[in-house]
C-alpha cells in the first residue's frame, strides 16, 4: 500500500514556568508500508496528563524527558489498520505510549492488545488505565482505608481523584473532596456520591473550610494538588493518619514553590506520608482490573471525560489541565471510534 500521512506534535521548546503554544510544533510525516513483523496503528484517542510537564525539563525525574525536535509521547489507544504481524491483525485494538500522533509504524514493542468489548476505548486511558490504577494503588497500598474513617481528596473530580473517591465510598469511608467549579462539586455529590465537597476557588481559607467539613479530623489524604491543600490536610490529620502524595499540580509550573507551614504536624500526629509513582505498582494491575472492571461495566463507578478533537488541539488540551478546563479525564480524539 502507498505511504500514509500522519500529523504529530513535536516538543519544540523547553518552557520556563507555564508552557504555552511555543512549546509545541505540528508536522506531517509519511508512514511507510510495514515490513515483515511490523504493523501500522491509527490512534483513536490520546491522553494528556499533568506528569508530562515534568518531562519538559532537564531536571532529573522518574521518567526520561522529552527530546527537543522529536514527537512527544503519552498514552494512546488505536486500531491496527495494516499488518505484517500475525499477533496484531488488522482491525484489532491496542494500547501504547505513542500518543501525540495520528499514526505510527511499529514492530509491537511496548504495544499491548486490548479487548474493546470490556469498556469504551477511551476508558483504557482513564478509569481503566493509568489514572485508575494510580487511584487504586495509592488508596489501597498507602491510605489503607478502614470503614468509618474520613478521607480528603484534592482535585477530586479529576481522572485520578474521582476514582479514589468512589473506591473509598465502596469501602464505607466518609469522603470529602475539593474541586475548582460548582459544576464539578455538583457532579461529585450527585454522581460520585461523596459526602462533602467544596469549591476551593470560592474558599478564602481551605484549612478552615476543611475543618468545618471534617469536625472529627481526617484519617487519610490523597494529594493531587499540593500547596494550600496539603497544608490544610496536615493541620487536620488525626493520629497515625496516612497521606498518599500522588501529584502536586499547583507547583508544576512555578519557579518558586510555596512553603508547607504545617509539616511540623507530621511528628506529634505520627503521620505516614508517602509519595508514589504508578509505574512502581504495575503488579497491582490484575487485582485492579478484577475489582474495578466490573464496577465500570455495571455503571457503579461513574466517570467523566473531556474530549477535544484533532491532534492539532493536543497542546490546548494539555494546557487546559493547569486551568481546570477538564472534568474527569482529558483526552484528544484523533480519529473515528470504530469500536463505539
Amino acid at each position: 500500500m502507498s505511504n500514509r500521512k500522519s500529523k504529530q506534535i513535536l516538543f519544540a521548546e523547553a518552557p520556563e514556568g507555564m508552557p504555552d503554544e511555543s512549546t509545541f510544533a505540528l508536522e506531517e510525516v509519511d508512514i511507510p508500508a510495514p515490513k515483515s513483523g511490523e504493523f501500522i496503528v491509527r490512534n483513536i484517542y490520546m491522553s494528556v496528563d499533568p506528569y508530562m510537564r515534568g518531562r519538559m525539563t532537564t531536571r532529573k525525574s522518574y521518567v526520561p524527558g522529552f527530546q527537543l525536535g522529536k514527537p512527544l509521547e503519552g498514552g494512546a489507544v488505536g486500531q491496527v489498520v495494516e499488518s505484517e504481524n500475525d499477533k496484531f491483525p488488522e482491525g484489532s485494538y491496542v494500547q501504547s505510549m505513542l500518543g501525540w500522533r495520528e499514526m505510527y509504524l511499529t514492530n509491537g514493542e511496548m504495544v499491548t492488545p486490548i479487548d474493546a468489548s470490556v469498556a469504551p476505548l477511551s476508558a483504557f486511558l482513564g478509569v481503566l488505565g493509568m489514572p485508575g490504577l494510580t487511584a487504586y494503588a495509592g488508596l489501597n497500598l498507602i491510605c489503607q482505608p478502614k470503614e468509618g474513617e474520613t478521607l480528603f481528596v484534592s482535585a477530586a473530580s479529576g481522572a485520578v481523584g474521582s476514582v479514589v473517591c468512589q473506591l473509598a465510598k465502596a469501602k464505607g469511608v466518609k469522603v470529602i473532596g475539593s474541586a475548582g467549579s460548582d459544576d464539578k462539586i455538583a457532579w461529585l455529590k450527585e454522581e460520585a456520591g461523596v459526602d462533602e465537597a467544596f469549591n476551593y476557588k470560592k474558599t478564602d481559607n481551605i484549612t478552615e473550610t476543611l475543618g468545618k467539613l471534617a469536625p472529627n479530623g481526617v484519617d487519610m489524604y490523597f494529594d493531587n494538588v499540593g500547596s494550600d491543600h496539603l497544608d490544610a490536610a496536615l493541620f487536620h490529620m488525626n493520629d497515625f493518619g496516612r497521606m498518599a502524595l500522588c501529584g502536586m499540580i499547583d507547583q508544576y509550573n512555578t519557579t518558586k514553590p510555596p512553603g508547607i507551614h504545617n509539616i511540623i504536624m507530621a511528628v506529634p500526629r505520627r503521620l505516614h506520608i508517602k509519595g508514589f509513582i504508578v509505574s512502581d505498582h504495575f503488579d497491582q494491575l490484575g487485582p485492579f482490573i478484577s475489582e474495578v472492571g466490573p464496577m465500570v461495566k455495571s455503571g457503579q463507578l461513574k466517570y467523566e471525560e473531556t474530549v477535544l478533537d484533532g491532534v492539532e488541539n493536543a497542546p490546548q488540551a494539555f494546557l487546559g489541565l493547569f486551568s481546570g478546563a477538564n472534568k474527569g479525564k482529558m483526552l484528544v480524539k484523533l480519529g473515528p471510534d470504530t469500536a463505539a
